[in-house]
């Protein structure tokens, strides 16, 4: 835990919760370092199923405080074009981070979820939706590119012509419209508590099945078909026959709750 980001952990599951809610959760130099320094935590946490992902208060991430970031702090002497993290740089972190955390990432979002935080919420592998959640890619607002990793997320989520018209106008629009385009799962008047049920779920299937999987979705964002499909028969490999393949079977058969192993 830290000052902008709670992590409560119970049976497998991690509830990560923005708590800058005065601010409607905005992203100052310090929300940016929680955060990265949230996602290394979950890295390394022993029995991790499951991440949901949220904002306390009235909004998922209002994006950037500007006025916190214009007077510089301590995100005037970062290097953007330095990789800091792998592929990506501290402010792509807080975004692309979930998606290369090695559990499945559900996004329970409502309010507002304007710029950087509609970037960080794209980084889920799941997005639940207010309805009426506010959503902007607002860069072009302040005349900027989005740079937090969206343009890397959004390929594998909407089309091309329609990322180049919310981008170039940086137009409102709901989590209704969200759902038709794309950029959310499904929507949900308790976005939360439907986060919560899932990652349940998830949680009581076979762990490295689903670490597999997300490797599987994750290269098939860029990886051409040979490598995908000799990716499908490395993950299987690594799945079948294992103790933890044969508990799902037999959970199944007996219908009962399964008990895996990390």
């Amino acid at each position: 835990m830290n000052d902008r980001v709670s992590i409560a952990f119970d049976n497998g599951v991690a509830d990560v919760r923005f708590t800058r809610a005065d601010k409607m959760n905005a992203l100052d130099p310090a929300m940016f370092e929680g955060i990265a320094a949230a996602i290394a935590e979950l890295g390394a946490m022993p029995g991790l199923r499951a991440v949901v992902l949220s904002g306390e208060g009235r909004a998922f991430c209002a994006g950037l405080d500007m006025a916190s970031m214009a007077s510089g702090g301590a995100s005037k002497d970062l290097d953007i074009h330095a990789r800091t993290h792998g592929k990506a740089n501290l402010f792509q972190q807080v975004a692309w981070g979930w998606r290369e955390l090695a559990v499945p990432v559900i996004a329970a979002v409502h309010g507002v979820a304007f710029g950087g935080g509609f970037q960080i919420m794209s980084g889920a592998d799941i997005r639940i939706v207010h309805p009426e959640t506010r959503m902007s890619i607002m860069e072009m607002k302040w005349g900027l590119v989005p740079d937090m990793a969206g343009i890397a997320l959004w390929r594998t989520l909407v089309r091309d012509d329609v990322l180049r018209e919310l981008t170039y106008t940086n137009r409102e629009f709901t989590g209704e419209e969200a759902a038709r385009l794309g950029f959310a799962t499904r929507l949900s008047d308790n976005p939360h508590a439907e986060a919560m049920a899932l990652a349940r779920e998830i949680a009581n299937r076979n762990p490295h099945a689903i670490r597999g999987a997300k490797r599987l979705y994750n290269l098939a964002a860029d990886g051409d078909a040979a490598a995908v499909l000799d990716a499908e028969s490395v993950e299987q490999a690594l799945v079948i026959r294992t103790p933890n393949q044969i508990e799902a079977v037999m959970a199944n058969m007996q219908k009962r709750v399964p008990k895996f192993g990390d």
